[in-house]
């Protein structure tokens, strides 16, 4: 039996400002590829608070995120490459929205296809650290206060040590 393609880079990644269907991306993932035993997800959606006023509720109105077309695309397929030599998985795929957002929208979706769970689970986490932290994205937060431009990446040098990897912001030594 012949082995199935892996995915074309085009269908790994989306950067779009429509919402998606889980299960329309996992099944998409699974698609017409018997090997695949496990599939391993993350959603993620935007709160009404963030991590600065985390004991207000209700701080966060709405978030505006933007991207440099091209360049955000072609730094997460490096990274979708990276979890694909890493971790013994079939296929990954990166939805990442941006424009105009309100809290409970759905904001990121990964999702991992692999023979065993183990695999999916750890490139799921790899390609959602990866992205937390160093994808390029930046956000507009809306509060009761006004709204102020952030870089939407994260610092936790712990979770890319996790990886091997290090942050942009960290020295060499």
């Amino acid at each position: 039996m012949a082995e199935p393609l892996r995915s074309h880079p085009s269908t790994r990644v989306s950067i779009q400002t429509q919402d998606f269907d889980l299960s329309t991306e996992v099944a998409a993932l699974r698609a017409s590829d018997p090997r695949v035993g496990a599939v391993c997800s993350f959603i993620g959606t935007v709160r009404d608070r963030n991590a600065a006023a985390a004991s207000k509720v209700g701080d966060i109105r709405s978030m505006e995120l933007e991207h440099y077309p091209g360049m955000t695309e072609k730094a997460i397929e490096a990274m979708v490459d990276a979890a694909m030599q890493r971790f013994d998985i079939f296929n990954a795929r990166v939805v990442h929205r941006v424009g105009l957002l309100q809290p409970l929208d759905q904001i990121v979706l990964v999702a991992v296809s692999s023979a065993h769970r183990g695999e999916s689970f750890q490139a799921c986490e790899f390609l959602m650290d990866y992205l937390k932290t160093q994808a390029p994205f930046w956000k507009k937060e809306a509060t009761a206060e006004g709204a102020r431009w952030v870089d939407a990446r994260v610092s936790d040098d712990v979770a890319l040590a996790r990886w091997g990897l290090k942050s942009a912001n960290s020295p060499d030594v």
